[in-house]
């Protein structure tokens, strides 16, 4: 974050290089790619644990529900202390172990939904306006000239209240606090969609043309997308639910 700003000094413009542009195309490319093939994992995951009822007695309920659900955040814990070089397979091993985990746990929503009527048909809808407004705000991101570095720093605070906001309402159940959760939570989401574009941009000038580095930013950039789109995606579920 610091070299942020130098970072952003740094991006040619006007009379950008093809090969730069050519090679920041190839690499967001990457991103959006692993990105959509994460997506799509989830979603088969979700759909096979949520409709196999073998799979959701055994995954969805104690004790291994909590593994699926705390197990993404253990890992991105571990892996950010353990691996300060990390190398493109062990960069890969983080992001496929945190889409599986997700994608069972996401089996939860097609059971819940399934049982509700017209509850897949909300699903769908959910998915539609996340995919829709995460297009246009990370190609904003990307193309918008504007520092978003300052504004990164409010929606991570912002992020950090949403999480002890989060915490209290799962002791007092207030059906207010949970909506004002889920806008809240569509805000800083949306936010750190396009604020993450920018940073992945960014970070391409930064690597200067280093393949190993490039493989792991791809990777770990798909990571950052992914997570912004599946919590933009639940808040977004919870908004059009039905509050009875």
């Amino acid at each position: 974050m610091n070299d942020y700003h130098t970072q952003a000094r740094s991006i040619p413009t006007g009379r950008a290089d093809m090969a730069v542009d050519a090679g920041l195309r190839a690499f967001m490319l990457g991103v959006y790619n692993k990105m959509g093939l994460g997506l799509l994992l989830s979603g088969a995951l979700a759909w096979i644990v949520g409709t196999t009822p073998a799979l959701y007695n055994t995954l969805l309920t104690a004790p291994l529900v909590y593994a699926v659900m705390f197990g993404p955040l253990a890992i991105l814990l571990i892996s950010s202390f353990a691996m300060r070089n990390p190398s493109p397979t062990s960069a890969n091993l983080v992001y496929w172990s945190v889409v599986t985990l997700i994608g069972v746990s996401m089996g939860m929503i097609v059971l819940v939904y399934g049982r509700i009527p017209d509850g897949m048909t909300t699903v769908a809808k959910a998915f539609l306006i996340t995919a829709a407004s995460f297009g246009a705000l990370s190609l904003w991101g990307y193309t918008t000239k504007r520092d978003l570095s300052g504004f990164g720093t409010f929606l991570i605070m912002g992020l950090i209240g949403l999480i002890i906001a989060s915490i209290v309402n799962m002791f007092i159940a207030s059906s207010a606090l949970s909506f004002a959760i889920s806008v809240i939570g569509v805000l800083v989401f949306a936010g750190l969609t396009a604020f993450d574009t920018q940073r992945l941009k960014y970070m391409y000038y930064e690597i200067g043309g280093d393949a190993r580095a490039a493989a792991v930013g791809s990777t770990f950039g798909a990571l950052s997308l992914y997570l912004n789109f599946i919590n933009l995606f639940q808040f977004i579920l919870s908004l059009l639910s039905p509050r009875n």
